[in-house]
């Protein structure tokens, strides 16, 4: 990228790092304070799911409903709404046990208005980040969303700081005290420079992108470079305390942090010098080391060596989703916003299913007879080998990610 762009979109590249960490918050937040919540309030197990659903699908359904109107309209007045429906949906998740006697239904009010935020800026700032004049755009993506690993870990962290010393009674305050980033993020869209978009006379159709096979591909990229990111984050924690049997504070700390950092530093490594280099190697280099990071936390006994394959699987996973938007970028440079509508909710998908699935098979690992053998011999418990099986499968994932950034590849070379 040449100086005068670094320069004149300095404020912009600001605004979407800030963007990114925000939608880490929005995601992470309130799951941390689900244990409050549930002795504050009574609420179940089932509850919290729904919670959690209801913010997964929310962000799919809004990288697709917003996706032609930021095309007709441009990025301003989305970009500038974003922020607003965090604080907005921050304000009546907080304010609902003061309203209502029963406040569930107006967790499921905030938490689908704040949602709204995440599919906003999944969509948004990739597109406004590749619209950036010059040619580092894979930096600037890397780092972009290395922000969002920098904001998983500095939320967990700080929020569990704030529970432990003012009281899970004042768990508003702490919501009310992060709505004040989205606020200073409403102001920094609203004055800064946004890129052109691609003229509308000049834009790939719809149709011209579901013709052509990249598209699926790619798709599928990031949908199972989400499984493979996403798995693992959601249960290294569960993961290492029950079948490595580490205490949960250092699962958390040691496990769902470190994972967290590794995975910034892997994309903030490739912002920095991964300028000359092409983001596909270094893909195929992240899926290889992920399938030996899961296998090597799924049958490692010695706990330390399941942490450490659990950490780094941050680190070789991390420019799985972000090289996917620059691989799609550079293969449909005139796409509109509805290309990376579809690129959000492809990983969006991924990191719901995986997760699930990894899940289904750590509870049902035990059932099938011809495992019982090898079960009862392992000298582990049923819990213990069904979440070492569920990981084990989970290498499936960036296995599949590496198959098709084969695949990719081929048909890149069959192009030229």
């Amino acid at each position: 990228m040449n100086q005068e762009s670094i320069v004149s979109y300095r404020s912009t590249i600001r605004a979407c790092y800030t963007a990114n960490f925000i939608g880490a918050l929005v995601i992470n937040l309130t799951p941390i304070l689900f244990i409050p919540l549930k002795v504050l309030y009574h609420l179940t197990y089932t509850q919290f799911g729904i919670l959690l659903a209801a913010n997964f699908i929310t962000q799919i359904v809004a990288d697709v409903v917003f996706s032609w109107p930021t095309d007709r309209y441009g990025y301003r007045p989305f970009v500038v709404l974003a922020p607003l429906l965090t604080i907005f949906g921050y304000l009546i998740f907080a304010l609902s046990p003061v309203f209502w006697d029963n406040p569930f239904p107006g967790f499921i009010v905030g938490t689908v208005i704040f949602s709204a935020t995440g599919g906003l800026l999944e969509l948004l700032l990739s597109a406004i980040v590749n619209g950036i004049p010059g040619e580092q755009k894979a930096t600037l993506m890397s780092v972009l969303h290395s922000f969002y690993a920098w904001g998983q870990l500095t939320v967990v962290l700080l929020t569990t700081l704030a529970v432990y010393l003012f009281g899970a009674a004042n768990w508003q305050w702490i919501i009310a005290a992060w709505a004040l980033l989205p606020i200073i993020n409403f102001f920094q869209f609203l004055t800064c420079r946004l890129p052109a978009q691609v003229p509308e006379k000049e834009r790939q159709n719809a149709s011209s992108l579901v013709k052509d096979k990249a598209f699926y591909i790619i798709l599928a990229i990031i949908a199972f470079g989400g499984m493979s990111e996403v798995s693992m984050a959601m249960w290294t924690s569960v993961f290492l305390e029950r079948a490595g049997n580490l205490p949960k504070i250092l699962g958390d700390t040691a496990g769902m942090c470190l994972f967290a950092a590794m995975l910034g530093l892997g994309r903030l490594l490739y912002g920095i010098f991964g300028e000359k280099h092409d983001v596909w190697k270094f893909m195929t280099i992240g899926a290889s080391a992920a399938v030996g990071c899961y296998l090597l936390a799924a049958t490692c006994e010695i706990a330390a060596i399941a942490l450490t394959g659990c950490v780094l699987c941050g680190l070789a996973v991390s420019l799985l989703w972000p090289g996917s938007v620059v691989l799609a970028g550079k293969r449909f440079p005139l796409a509109g916003a509805w290309l990376y509508a579809m690129l959000a909710a492809g990983g969006d998908l991924g990191a719901s299913i995986g997760p699930y699935v990894i899940g289904v098979i750590a509870d049902h690992a035990t059932v099938p007879t011809w495992l019982h053998g090898i079960w009862q011999s392992s000298g582990l418990t049923a819990e213990q080998f069904g979440l070492r099986t569920g990981l084990f499968c989970g290498a499936l994932f960036p296995l599949t990610t590496l198959l098709l950034l084969f695949s990719f590849r081929k048909l890149q070379q069959k192009k030229s």
